[in-house]
């Protein structure tokens, strides 16, 4: 399975945000689904795109994104 998500270029992230995010959600996605590519990148909107799974895997790939989301300040250090 391929994840990519999109995160509109309108609204830049913290300098290394998109690299903890990637790692971060990465990590919580395998443990799902050990055999998926996450890509994460700056586009024009935010989005996300599941290549190769069910619907179903793909509400739960939502959920896994809002969760790694919201719990950031667990995760990412601004400094």
């Amino acid at each position: 399975m391929r994840i990519e998500v999109t995160i509109d270029k309108t609204k830049p992230l913290p300098s290394g945000a998109i690299e903890a995010l990637s790692s971060e959600f990465s990590k919580r996605v395998k443990h799902q689904f050990p055999d998926t590519v996450v890509q994460i990148r700056y586009a024009g909107a935010n989005g996300l795109s599941v290549l190769g799974g069910a619907k179903t895997d793909k509400e739960l790939i939502e959920e896994i994104l809002q969760e790694t989301w919201e719990s950031a300040d667990d995760w990412f250090d601004a400094e």
